[in-house]
């Protein structure tokens, strides 16, 4: 059921055109992963291997994502991905706030279908859009707020970490934060206790 009803939206969303962006995208860039996941990974905007391959995080910044992952035992079968826009902005810049909030009704479907426990926000744009306009990445990253009971968290994008590795052991103590809290939520789910 879960699956058709993101194969549904999916297939209105390939058809957009709620902005500009639709006039110079290669494909629309829906989401990945498994929608039964307890944690959905929301970044900005496909870049420019995403829009050409329809996939979120597939170049270099992808790359180092699945590596994190790998750290906490995840990987793209075990969690959802997706963008706060699903075509890719000219040049890769920042999707501007009027393209964001085109697009933002797509992700929300996308979040009532999948229906996740912890929604972590790749970047300052995402967590801006889904946490807070004043959220700042270098402060509050790795902290989790109870929206709706929806844990949400903030934590630095892949690109980001790419120009800046002096931060990717900040955003991997945030990883492990995540593996930590999945663990709470699957102890929960079966009915142990974690010691």
């Amino acid at each position: 059921m879960v699956e058709q009803q993101l194969a549904q939206l999916a297939s209105l969303c390939a058809d957009c055109r709620n902005c500009p962006l639709a006039d110079t995208r290669t494909q629309v860039v829906f989401g990945v992963g498994n929608p039964h996941a307890p944690v959905l990974f929301v970044g900005e905007g496909p870049g420019e291997q995403e829009d050409l391959q329809g996939s979120p995080f597939v170049g270099p910044a992808g790359k180092l994502l699945d590596d994190y992952l790998t750290v906490i035992d995840l990987d793209r079968t075990k969690c959802y991905i997706a963008n706060i826009v699903k075509c890719r902005p000219p040049h890769n810049r920042d999707p501007k706030p009027e393209e964001q909030d085109a697009c933002l009704g797509w992700l929300r479907e996308q979040v009532r279908i999948i229906r996740p426990k912890i929604i972590v926000c790749l970047g300052r744009i995402a967590a801006q859009k889904l946490i807070d306009p004043a959220f700042r990445v270098t402060r509050q990253h790795g902290q989790f707020i109870n929206k709706k009971g929806t844990l949400m968290m903030g934590t630095f994008h892949p690109s980001a970490l790419l120009r800046n590795p002096e931060n990717r052991p900040a955003a991997l103590e945030d990883f492990v934060a995540l593996r930590t809290r999945l663990l709470e939520y699957e102890a929960e789910q079966s009915g142990e206790e974690i010691g």
